[in-house]
């Protein structure tokens, strides 16, 4: 049994997202006597509001930063023993348009994060990491650990990129680190160019779902408080260099999730609107966890109930939401999904 590690002061880069925001929380719900460094650049996904309850705790500091800016890391990681990466470029969408970007913070963000944990000797480094650097995988099967790479965009293969630094260092430098890849994560707060949220407000807008293709892909869905316990147990428990899947166990097909939105809202089917599918998008993810499991990890949400909450909570957060895609969000939507036929506007 790997030996349970404690720490003073953790760094989680990305925290102000969607998932880094969550396990600040679970963080210093869990290890009271932590403190956090949250450092994040505050692109278009990050949000301070997110931890707006935390002002004035003395365990939380906050560092704007680009992870790829070595300088400023190596400032933000002084008396860090402790490193979680959450900070990504992490839609594949968006990977399409600007594949430059996410080799930069996914793959050459990783390596100053390394660099700079190497210099300062942290003592634990955790890569958040993704199911999709495994491509699709068939029906009737789940991916494990010790599978093959097989990323099929840019955003998986920036993301595979930074496991394999992660690893170069593990190997040459001895580096303590681990990586989690997580399945598809849900919960309010997220960030709605995400399938579960972009289909909330939209129904909630009246406006068109956009489904790519026949919609039958399937994912497997895990709620955002789960997946914080799982990387907070591989952060504490993981053994050195090995890699653990975090899925829900919740295998569901796109088109069947879309509906059961409009249900909840009372909205009509007609909303469904197919499109031309994405460039290289991968059919069907699905994780084993036992290795997680083995640790202690298990989800203990059910599906069904949180994203009825969840789909509650955008009906009664409507404000939040709105501000977001007024905004950039609103330029994005209409370059991505105009041109395959979704009215905008």
């Amino acid at each position: 049994m790997t030996a349970t590690r404690t720490f003073t002061r953790v760094m989680v880069t990305g925290g102000a997202g969607f998932i880094g925001s969550n396990y600040v929380h679970y963080l210093l719900e869990r290890h009271p006597a932590y403190q956090v460094v949250v450092v994040d650049k505050l692109t278009y996904a990050g949000n301070l509001a997110s931890l707006a309850d935390l002002d004035g705790d003395p365990r939380y500091s906050f560092v704007r930063a680009d992870i790829a800016d070595e300088a400023a890391i190596d400032a933000a990681m002084q008396g860090c023993d402790a490193v979680v990466n959450f900070a990504a470029d992490s839609h594949v969408d968006r990977s399409l348009h600007d594949p430059g970007g996410f080799i930069r913070t996914d793959v050459h963000g990783v390596f100053v994060l390394l660099e700079a944990a190497r210099r300062h000797g942290v003592r634990r480094f955790l890569q958040i990491s993704t199911d999709e650097v495994y491509g699709h995988f068939p029906q009737g099967g789940e991916s494990v650990e010790t599978d093959r790479l097989r990323p099929r965009n840019p955003y998986s293969a920036a993301k595979a990129g930074g496991e394999m630094m992660v690893n170069a260092y593990v190997e040459t430098h001895g580096l303590d680190a681990v990586i989690t890849r997580g399945s598809n994560t849900f919960g309010p707060y997220q960030y709605p160019e995400k399938f579960i949220p972009l289909m909330i407000t939209n129904a909630l807008e009246d406006q068109p779902l956009p489904i790519y293709g026949d919609g039958l892909q399937r994912r497997d869905w895990l709620y955002v408080r789960d997946h914080c316990a799982g990387v907070d147990l591989v952060l504490h428990r993981g053994a050195t260099g090995e890699a653990y899947n975090l899925g829900g166990g919740n295998e569901a097909v796109n088109l069947d999730v879309a509906k059961r939105i409009l249900d909840r809202l009372g909205k009509p089917h007609s909303l469904l609107r197919h499109v031309g599918d994405r460039p290289g998008h991968d059919r069907r993810y699905a994780l084993s966890t036992a290795k997680a499991e083995a640790l202690g990890w298990e989800p203990r949400h059910d599906f069904s109930i949180l994203l009825a909450e969840t789909i509650d909570w955008y009906a009664a957060n409507q404000p939040w939401w709105r501000a977001i895609k007024s905004g950039e969000f609103a330029d994005w939507y209409a370059k991505n999904y105009a041109a395959r036929g979704v009215h905008v506007g």
